[in-house]
């Protein structure tokens, strides 16, 4: 379980267990069951909507550039701040940097699977990512999962943490609509953590993760984020958890079956995702012998579905 859902167990008034008992049982400190977040204030809320801005902008442009561009806007700002704030944002500079680090024992890293990789047909290639979105008091974080072919959102999830527990629940959702060859992630903790990957390994999906600092090898993700910002998040301070919810939900839902692609061929990804699934049924219904043909709706879909999955 994630440390979210762990704290979530502890029960103060529990008669046998003692609240150190409980933390000791579930391995988190008490401290964090005690701790109440400040919430940001007002400059430092105006201070990550302006960070969010540039870094559509320019993504490779790391503390030391945010907070000179800030300075030049007239806040003046240090760069430990800016680094604080960039890091509770999730975000960081886009760059290839030297191999430093490892990957932590139980956090496993896959390879890079797309490149050369033609992605020419729905359920080929699926992508996730993460990003910052904020409001009027507060912020959020919206995790997506995409079909890079057609561009259509499959499932997407709101939290108020960093956790892996909201993308599993999207990634469960989206399973629900069929099954990708390969599921592409960057190396975020949420999507390396063995809550995401189980998942994913459990249903016979190859996992692929970008290399780091490649912004471009999750690009329609990230092209996602700029339009659902500049179409809707901007243009909207939203007040509670509950409106922003219902916004992204109606700005995705028009980004799915209204909003026309040129890459598309002036389509919506929701007309192109369903005639290609609809096509690669009919495909498999039509190689089937007559008499499993001329069975029920239902059961012909069930046996369609099972043929997909296999």
């Amino acid at each position: 379980m994630s440390r979210a859902q762990r704290l979530a167990m502890v029960n103060r008034d529990h008669p046998d267990l003692t609240v150190v008992r409980q933390c000791a049982l579930l391995g988190i400190g008490r401290s964090s069951v005690y701790y109440r977040p400040r919430e940001a204030d007002g400059y430092e809320l105006q201070l990550m909507a302006l960070i969010d801005r540039q870094y559509l902008v320019t993504p490779f442009y790391g503390s030391r550039r945010m907070t000179a561009q800030l300075r030049a806007q007239g806040y003046p700002v240090n760069r430990k701040r800016v680094q604080r704030l960039m890091r509770l944002m999730g975000i960081a500079a886009i760059y290839r940097r030297p191999n430093t680090s490892r990957p932590s024992a139980e956090h496993k890293v896959y390879p890079y699977l797309l490149r050369g990789l033609e992605v020419n047909r729905v359920n080929q290639v699926w992508a996730a990512d993460i990003t910052y979105i904020p409001m009027a008091r507060g912020f959020l974080y919206l995790v997506a999962i995409m079909d890079w072919h057609s561009r259509y959102v499959l499932a997407w999830r709101l939290s108020n943490t960093l956790d892996a527990a909201f993308c599993v629940a999207a990634l469960e959702e989206a399973l629900k609509k069929g099954r990708p060859e390969i599921f592409n992630t960057d190396q975020g903790s949420q999507f390396t953590s063995d809550a995401f990957t189980t998942v994913l390994l459990g249903q016979g999906i190859a996992v692929s993760m970008d290399g780091k600092g490649r912004c471009m090898d999750n690009i329609f993700v990230e092209r996602l984020w700029r339009s659902v910002k500049y179409e809707e998040v901007y243009l909207k301070a939203y007040a509670s958890v509950a409106e922003a919810r219902a916004g992204i939900g109606a700005y995705l839902g028009f980004y799915n079956e209204e909003r026309f692609h040129q890459a598309l061929g002036y389509q919506t990804p929701g007309q192109v995702f369903e005639d290609e699934q609809r096509r690669c049924l009919q495909q498999q219904e039509g190689a089937l012998p007559s008499d499993l043909r001329t069975t029920s709706r239902p059961a012909a879909d069930s046996l369609n579905l099972a043929l997909s999955l296999s």
